[in-house]
């Protein structure tokens, strides 16, 4: 065992953990002061449920047997798993998963944002587990796991398709299907900025641990992912707000928050194979392209994603998982077989990136179509009128936090 390589994933892994409480932080400020706690409930839930959900199901259908879509199900409970048989870079089975259940909680808690304030929190539990089993695991084993999307050579150091196209294709179909806010009012902008601002933080602090953690060891590799991840992030910062001072006059603290997101987002699945001149292209197209989509092309779409999980995490996502196809080169990792198009590689990696990118949009909108109409028909997705005009916090949690909301709504 490699005593640096262990403690390396183990801190790695409790930075990832800071993600989704990070997550609730910046969500929660960033609803109307009637949906604080709803928000924060929905986020943070996930921290127990997927947790048991990894244990008893997750680790064997993402990591065991040799199937071309999905694992099995012969180490239900982790039984029968050597947590102690060494893996990549010398650490222990054990570690290894734990950090890939951090990964587990993190996912669904993003396309929370996408509908706040009108589901009901049974639905949105039971939407959790058949979204993790159906969805999530598959997406694990064919991308991590030895499945089709990995034998075909497909680049994902850390979640571009997995996580943020996952997660972002899940908001838009979400939303699409739940229907849009019947209450909003002028004064649901952001709760509180602070809030936003102290998540940002979080989920960039813990995002290093996501993308130079994914390296598994302390080498080039992840010293490169963190590099990459900041320079990245840097550069959509800088972009949306060069944005703001361009079409409003201005710049806001909300907007360069999410530039910083839709930066991260983006670098993600190229963080340990590209250079830091392709995590900067890399991070100005995120802030432009979700910029484009968010101002320009989701009004006409019509479909109320509250907080732009998909604008932010699908669209940042999937520009950065096409982009290792651009931006790739064996030069920084050797598992690179085939550089990008831009690198002198030709058309395989980038059309590989292309293909992985479309079974995952395709795939995860079947399936969460799916779950939506069957759960559908056993309980009420949405909250009533009256209930949503008063705030889940009241009507779901009979809870308030202190001056923020206001009783009498």
């Amino acid at each position: 065992m490699s005593t640096a390589n262990t403690l390396f994933v183990m801190i790695a892994s409790i930075l990832v953990f800071l993600m989704t409480p990070g997550l609730a932080f910046f969500y929660g400020g960033l609803v109307s002061r009637r949906n604080i706690v709803n928000t924060f409930m929905s986020v943070f839930f996930v921290c127990g449920l997927s947790v048991l959900l990894w244990v008893a199901v997750g680790w064997s259908l993402s990591f065991s047997g040799n199937g071309a879509i999905v694992g099995n199900l012969h180490q239900l409970m982790m039984h029968g798993t050597n947590l102690k048989q060494l893996t990549t870079g010398k650490i222990p089975v054990g570690i290894f998963s734990i950090f890939e259940m951090m990964f587990a909680l993190i996912t669904p808690a993003l396309f929370v944002g996408a509908i706040v304030g009108r589901v009901r929190f049974k639905f949105l539990t039971f939407f959790i587990i058949c979204w993790s089993i159906l969805i999530y695991y598959p997406l694990v084993h064919l991308v991590w796991g030895g499945g089709l999307l990995s034998k075909l050579g497909t680049l994902d150091f850390a979640g571009g398709t997995v996580v943020h196209i996952n997660a972002g294709v899940t908001a838009l179909v979400l939303s699409a299907m739940i229907g849009p806010r019947l209450h909003t009012k002028a004064s649901d902008g952001p709760a509180d900025r602070s809030w936003v601002l102290l998540g940002t933080t979080l989920l960039w602090i813990g995002w290093d641990g996501f993308n130079a953690g994914s390296a598994l060891a302390v080498n080039s590799i992840a010293m490169q992912a963190f590099l990459t991840t900041t320079v990245a992030a840097a550069a959509a910062m800088v972009t949306w707000q060069l944005l703001e001072i361009y079409t409003e006059g201005h710049t806001t603290l909300v907007g360069t928050c999410t530039g910083v997101l839709c930066g991260l987002v983006g670098i993600t699945p190229a963080c340990g194979y590209v250079t830091l001149t392709g995590a900067l292209i890399i991070g100005i197209g995120s802030s432009l392209i979700s910029g484009w989509f968010i101002t320009k092309i989701k009004p006409r779409l019509k479909v109320d994603d509250t907080l732009d999980a998909f604008g932010c995490h699908g669209v940042s996502g999937i520009w950065g998982s096409i982009a290792t196809g651009l931006f790739a080169t064996h030069t920084v990792n050797p598992a690179v077989t085939h550089d990008g198009l831009l690198m002198g590689g030709g058309f395989t990696q980038f059309g590989i990136q292309i293909l992985a990118t479309l079974v995952t949009i395709i795939a995860t909108a079947a399936m969460v179509w799916a779950i939506v109409k069957v759960l559908g028909r056993f309980m009420t997705i949405r909250v009533s009128a009256r209930e949503e005009g008063r705030g889940l916090d009241i009507s779901e949690h009979h809870e308030l936090i202190g001056s923020l909301a206001n009783p009498q709504l």
